[in-house]
């Protein structure tokens, strides 16, 4: 529960002017935090995550096409 409040203390002091697009910009506290649904975090989790899966896929397909030789 501390970890909530610091990061609430975190961004109160912390002066965000909105982008010329409208948009602010995200702390990175709250861009790698674990959300559920369809929020932004879910979606930058889901592409790491990918990755991940697919760097051991192929790396498992690669030691195994070496093995066999």
């Amino acid at each position: 529960m501390t970890t909530l409040n610091r990061e609430h203390e975190l961004q109160a002091t912390v002066d965000i002017e909105p982008l010329s697009d409208g948009f602010e910009p995200v702390s990175a506290t709250e861009l790698n935090s674990w959300r559920r649904g369809f929020t932004p975090q879910a979606e930058i989790w889901n592409g790491r995550l990918a990755m991940v899966g697919l760097s051991v896929g192929l790396s498992v397909l690669l030691m195994a096409r070496l093995a066999s030789h």
